[in-house]
């Protein structure tokens, strides 16, 4: 059934609200909580890496045969070149550059390739047979490419526009009578040019779209541990600039196999102009802090503190006894004793110049296990506290560490009636030293894992801490 003229203007203003909506919803989406910025430096060090990778997966090509033939006077000459393999190939001079804007312009100048085959000639007249070797130098290639971001967030790079140029081919004819045979060479110089000009830039875009389908099965959702996974897709397509490449990656984290909504927006923020380094990559606040909500949701800040675990002393019924004189009024005969801390809310997460702090608000319930095996509750304590964090970089990860600054103490509820809380200064602060902060400090040795490609490792990594995020600094390996 046809619309009328009004429904259709309805369902255009819909369609233009749902596009708008959706724009808006973008822009929302559109800052990033990690950044990474790859210099000219870095992209010189990859060309190194990129060119001598080409040049084995080159070596190792099978070539099909190719055949040919070309009128000569009134016969016809038929040539077939078979077995044809690359047997030297040298990248000269190569440079790789940064169109503002556009995308990467590689350039390939004066390469050299040797290459060895089986040849055969015939005519109604003749016919041979025996090896060539054809020499092409004097090969330049300029390539232009784009980068940008598929559906899923993965990075993606197409060959926007090759040219390519020979300036010479030898083909050199060996076997029986070949010193007649190589009378013919022009023949196949002719088309071993025309082979160059139809192939040349149709195999380079073959060799990008290799590199393309890499990057698009790069693991972009990476799980930390059995807690959390952080999300490193991109949020748009890398910006390209003068000396360098930024990317903005989304570096959200969410419990393993849930997707919470979180409170945080991530904030803008603007990286040093620096290109001294190979690569760059800035942690914002917004990316740590949806780390530890997720850590929050999962309980993974809960800890429980028995007789059995800690390392240093015995908790019992006795030792709280000599501290808090109610104890031992309750309890004549000494019993072990629990430890039971809950986080009340998500830790907040702070970066400001030179320091990194996680304050903590939680509450630790402290309880009696009688011979039976349940537990008697004696008080339960509010802590909050602030530590500082120190961070080092082992094995492409992040690892953290804890150094309590401060925590304060006060009394939620108690079965023992009140009692000063400050006879228990000392001794929880003992136990976060000696029992909780260490506990803490060994689940982060597991790290955060930072995005990296295979084989890639970080160099001479420098650590800084800005205003609202971490700057990490460094040049990389390449290691086969």
């Amino acid at each position: 059934m046809a619309q009328g003229p009004q429904r259709k203007g309805e369902m255009m203003k819909v369609w233009c609200f749902i596009l708008l909506l959706s724009w808006f919803t973008l822009q929302l989406d559109a800052n990033p909580g990690l950044k990474v910025r790859i210099t000219q430096k870095g992209l010189d060090f990859g060309k190194e890496i990129g060119m001598e990778i080409l040049k084995e997966r080159i070596k190792e090509e099978s070539f099909p045969d190719w055949n040919d033939s070309e009128k000569f006077g009134l016969s016809e000459i038929n040539y077939l070149l078979s077995g044809i393999r690359i047997d030297t190939i040298e990248f000269r001079n190569t440079a790789i550059s940064l169109i503002p804007g556009t995308g990467i312009k590689l350039t390939i100048e004066n390469a050299y390739v040797i290459i060895k085959a089986n040849w055969n000639i015939r005519s109604w007249m003749f016919k041979g047979s025996g090896r060539t070797t054809v020499v092409i130098s004097g090969l330049s290639i300029t390539a232009m490419l784009v980068m940008s971001m598929d559906s899923t967030g993965h990075p993606s790079i197409s060959l926007d526009s090759c040219q390519m140029i020979a300036s010479g081919v030898e083909v050199k004819l060996h076997g029986k009578n070949s010193w007649f045979y190589n009378m013919f060479t022009k023949f196949l110089k002719k088309s071993i040019h025309r082979i160059l000009d139809s192939n040349s830039c149709p195999n380079l875009r073959q060799e990008i779209e290799i590199i393309d389908m890499e990057l698009r099965i790069l693991q972009i959702l990476m799980q930390i541990d059995d807690f959390a996974q952080i999300d490193y897709s991109l949020v748009k397509s890398p910006a390209v600039f003068q000396s360098y490449i930024d990317l903005d990656l989304q570096g959200t984290t969410y419990p393993v196999g849930n997707y919470p909504a979180h409170p945080y927006v991530p904030v803008p923020f603007a990286l040093q102009d620096s290109s001294d380094s190979m690569l760059y990559l800035a942690v914002s606040e917004y990316s740590f802090q949806t780390t530890v909500f997720a850590y929050y949701t999962t309980g993974a800040f809960n800890i429980i503190i028995t007789d059995e675990v800690c390392s240093y002393f015995n908790i019992t019924t006795e030792t709280f006894g000599s501290i808090i004189p109610e104890v031992a009024q309750y309890y004549a005969e000494s019993q072990p004793v629990m430890l039971n801390l809950t986080a009340t809310k998500t830790p907040v997460i702070s970066l400001q110049t030179d320091a990194f702090t996680i304050e903590i608000h939680g509450s630790m319930e402290v309880l009696a296990v009688l011979p039976d095996a349940t537990t008697q509750s004696l008080f339960t304590v509010n802590i909050t506290t602030n530590s500082s964090i120190n961070l080092t970089l082992f094995d492409q990860k992040l690892i953290g560490s804890l150094c309590l600054n401060r925590f304060q103490l006060s009394l939620a509820d108690s079965n023992l009636g009140f009692f000063e809380i400050s006879l228990l200064e000392n001794f929880f602060s003992y136990i976060l030293h000696s029992e909780i902060i260490p506990s803490a400090n060994a689940k982060l040795t597991k790290g955060f894992p930072l995005p990296n490609l295979a084989n890639i490792s970080l160099k001479k990594p420098f650590i800084k801490v800005e205003q609202g995020y971490l700057w990490i600094s460094a040049d990389v390996n390449y290691e086969q």
